[in-house]
């Protein structure tokens, strides 16, 4: 296999948001031709697997504003600046499904779109759940319309194969359990 990479000759930062950041980079390619890529920056996220009992998953319901839809997928959310992925992966499970996993696991991580974005997505495994301790500053954001629901993974695959699942985090996922 080829090692060559391409060379950077300029970057613009066209936007910078809540999320992301979308840069214009100029790069030599190793054909020795230059193009500019359009590239989406993002700080990661992390992607879990709530087992609330063995044969069993937690999914939860959620609407997409971006494909105006209510679709099943597994919680998941972006890493605040500077925030270990580990710890995001509790949080996110206690602020998602109402509930604290006693026991979190990290399986592996995947590019989703590794043509235009450099988001990588950690999946972990959530076990042993149990009701957030007492004083618990742990929230849904304010963007989040979340339905929690639990499945058998018979059941989740089922929806899967029904197209009801969309979602390729979440069909990634499935193939983890």
């Amino acid at each position: 296999m080829e090692s060559r990479k391409g060379t950077l000759v300029a970057r613009g930062v066209v936007h910078t948001g809540r999320i992301l950041r979308l840069e214009v980079d100029r790069v030599k390619l190793p054909g020795s031709h230059t193009i500019d890529m359009e590239i989406v920056r993002h700080p990661g996220s992390v992607v879990l697997l709530p087992i609330p009992e063995p044969g069993a998953i937690i999914l939860i319901r959620q609407y997409r504003y971006t494909i105006d839809r209510w679709i099943w997928e597994l919680p998941a959310g972006s890493l605040k600046p500077g925030e270990n992925p580990d710890e995001a992966a509790a949080r996110e499970c206690e602020e998602e499904i109402g509930l604290a996993p006693g026991k979190v696991t990290r399986l592996r991580g995947y590019y989703p779109t590794p043509g235009f974005c450099d988001e990588l997505m950690t999946y972990y495994r959530c076990e042993d759940l149990r009701a957030p301790a007492p004083g618990s500053a742990a929230q849904k954001d304010d963007d989040e319309e979340i339905e929690p629901h639990t499945f058998t993974l018979d059941d989740a695959r089922a929806l899967v194969a029904s197209g009801e699942i969309v979602d390729l985090k979440t069909l990634a996922g499935l193939t983890l359990v």
